[in-house]
């Protein structure tokens, strides 16, 4: 009877230690304005923990961007460091997908439908993509080192999952700002979900 009872406290400590793990991650929405005070849609937002807050390791799944109606969609991307990235063609003629970018350089030489394989990008850094065919095929790949991270919608507005409370740098990346601009930073405290706002001196592309 006492060593039931023992195994029934382990259980529920174990129960509580996960609710309240649960309990710490928090969500925070981030709204990115323009230099004029307007939404900016398609920006990329990530959250970089100090190093009092370690980053979970979380295993990177493939993403793909693919090519319609001589369109890389989406326009641009954001994944962690080491995330495979296949390139479906799904035009009825052939595309070059390459880049020169110091973050990733690679071809995909004429094809069609799909690769044999995707692409890692594996180096923190901005991508820029483009078709060797097609030269007003241009898309966007921003890798970062750590697993919070987003692209905002047509509000402006993305919504970082997963955070534990402490500190972390707020960084935010708009493809008008070129791949040799640092992405903006601000400090972030998350105590629980909370919302906050980065501004960009930039000038927000209509979708």
């Amino acid at each position: 009877m006492r060593r039931r009872a023992g195994l029934l406290v382990k259980v529920m400590a174990c129960i509580w230690a996960a609710a309240g793990a649960c309990a710490a991650q928090a969500a925070v929405s981030v709204q990115v304005l323009d230099s004029a005070g307007q939404v900016v849609p398609n920006a990329v937002v990530y959250a970089e923990p100090a190093a009092a807050v370690p980053a979970p390791a979380k295993p990177p799944r493939q993403v793909e961007i693919e090519q319609k109606n001589k369109t890389f969609i989406p326009l641009v991307t954001v994944v962690q460091a080491g995330t495979p990235i296949l390139f479906p063609n799904h035009d009825n003629i052939r595309h070059h997908v390459y880049s020169f970018s110091p973050a990733k350089t690679f071809e995909l030489k004429l094809y069609s439908g799909v690769p044999g394989s995707p692409v890692v990008f594996d180096k923190a850094g901005t991508v820029v993509l483009g078709c060797n065919i097609h030269d007003e095929m241009v898309a966007y790949v921003q890798v970062v080192n750590t697993p919070y991270f987003g692209v905002t919608d047509r509000s402006g507005t993305v919504r970082l999952d997963g955070l534990g409370n402490g500190r972390y740098t707020l960084k935010a990346w708009y493809f008008t700002m070129g791949p040799n601009q640092a992405a903006v930073q601000q400090p972030l405290e998350v105590q629980g979900d909370g919302k906050t706002a980065i501004k960009l001196n930039v000038k927000a592309v209509p979708l």
